[in-house]
């Protein structure tokens, strides 16, 4: 239901209450106060014009007690009848806006642009970080791993590695290398996300699948996005694999660290903000948009450099949306609205439990089928599991939540991507 709707609504029920009986001569005992959240927007007044206290005091005349009111007519047997016609919600009392058009997309920002940034990001944060206290109950109960019992699980995690398809300028296809690693054939090019070849991340677990595709044998990289800046998402050594000429597209605040690292073709970009890139079969834009997440590499660098997801935009309009690392919120909505038309969305299904610290940060998989209904998109493909176990849930458990989510929701079982690592899909062309 949308804000404009909900108004709607508050208001017809209000407007079909009774009126509020006269005032006694002295005001009530003072209750205390509850939380309750703020109305959306403008909504009925919170007090009508009879509601003003009595007057008070030795001069003041006793109100004259309410005259008791008609006797109601009997009900006739037509009136007792049940009615089939009724409305199934209130009638509105005002019209209902137009939903608002999305904004025009932004004009692309120059590759390689020098830019200044504020201190910190920290004011795009949708929920707290974790404080002193969480932490010190995360190690006193050691709940961000698997029970060992469940780790014979790891045996069953889906790796079926294979040739990736024939690419041309108009294929939009697939790769799944493991955790938020995609091999992206679009326009022609081939796009990296969060690449991460690495057998181990700091502060991890080894890996519990093999990457899904040899680095030998990818094709040239034209690109490679990154989300955030979290060890498991930024892997330097997989980085200094590549040319340095290999352009970078990375989040606000970022490219520093690309540049001392000696890449030459660096853009970090707002969210909302875009670049495009020229391609076989066309151009192939990249727009950055929010994510409900955060970054951290050092002990000093909190929130320092943005964080977020890419929609890709192929040259005929087939658009995906890579999440990178995000909880569940409002942003997808938003993002359906500036870019509808979203074909596939790649959306984290794992390390979400214990959900009391993760829920802000990592969606489970209920969370990422709503999402994806969110986002208007059509094929959900899920991520961000089965590679490294960085959180308490089972190694199987994101999948058989994930089938049993989106068999709830009616939508065809088909446009369920649930790869294993190393498998490939190809979206159809419009």
């Amino acid at each position: 239901m949308t804000e404009q709707t909900e108004r709607s609504v508050a208001e017809a029920r209000a407007s079909a209450q009774p009126p509020a009986p006269p005032a006694p001569s002295a005001p009530p005992a003072e209750t205390p106060a509850l939380p309750v959240e703020p109305p959306a927007s403008s909504a009925a007044p919170s007090t009508l014009p009879d509601e003003s206290p009595a007057p008070s005091g030795p001069s003041a005349a006793p109100p004259s007690p309410p005259a008791p009111p008609p006797e109601p007519p009997a009900p006739s047997a037509e009136a007792l009848a049940p009615s089939t016609d009724l409305p199934l919600t209130p009638p509105r009392t005002a019209p209902v806006r137009p939903h608002p058009a999305p904004p025009p997309l932004t004009e692309p920002r120059p590759l390689g642009e020098p830019r200044t940034w504020p201190r910190d990001f920290t004011d795009r944060l949708t929920a707290p970080l974790p404080g002193v206290r969480a932490l010190a109950r995360i190690a006193r109960e050691g709940k961000l791993r698997p029970v060992p019992e469940s780790l014979r699980e790891i045996q069953e995690l889906p790796f079926e590695p294979g040739p990736m398809p024939q690419a041309g300028p108009t294929t939009l296809a697939l790769t799944w290398a493991g955790h938020a690693s995609w091999v992206i054939r679009i326009g022609g090019l081939t796009v990296l996300t969060d690449p991460v070849w690495s057998r181990k991340i700091l502060g991890t677990p080894p890996r519990v699948t093999p990457v899904g595709v040899r680095w030998e044998d990818l094709p040239s990289v034209d690109a490679v996005v990154i989300s955030h800046n979290h060890y498991d998402h930024l892997d330097a050594p997989t980085l200094k694999r590549l040319p340095r000429h290999t352009p970078l597209l990375l989040p606000a605040g970022l490219a520093p660290w690309a540049r001392r690292r000696g890449f030459t073709q660096v853009t970090d970009l707002d969210w909302w903000e875009a670049v495009e890139l020229p391609a076989p079969g066309g151009t192939v834009r990249f727009d950055f948009v929010p994510a409900h997440h955060w970054s951290k590499r050092t002990l000093f660098d909190t929130c320092r450099t943005l964080w977020g997801g890419w929609v890709l935009t192929a040259p005929d309009g087939r658009r995906l949306h890579f999440a990178g690392d995000t909880g569940y919120g409002h942003w997808f909505e938003e993002i359906a609205r500036r870019y509808p038309g979203i074909d596939a969305a790649l959306l984290p299904i794992g390390a979400y439990d214990p959900r009391w610290i993760l829920r802000p940060v990592h969606t489970d998989p209920e969370e990422a089928v709503r999402a994806c209904q969110d986002l208007g998109a059509r094929v959900l493909v899920p991520m961000h599991w089965s590679t490294f176990l960085l959180s308490a849930e089972r190694p199987m458990e994101p999948l058989h939540r994930v089938r049993t989510a989106w068999t709830a929701t009616g939508r065809p079982r088909e446009d369920l991507w649930d790869l294993a690592v190393g498998a490939s899909r190809v979206l159809p062309e419009r």
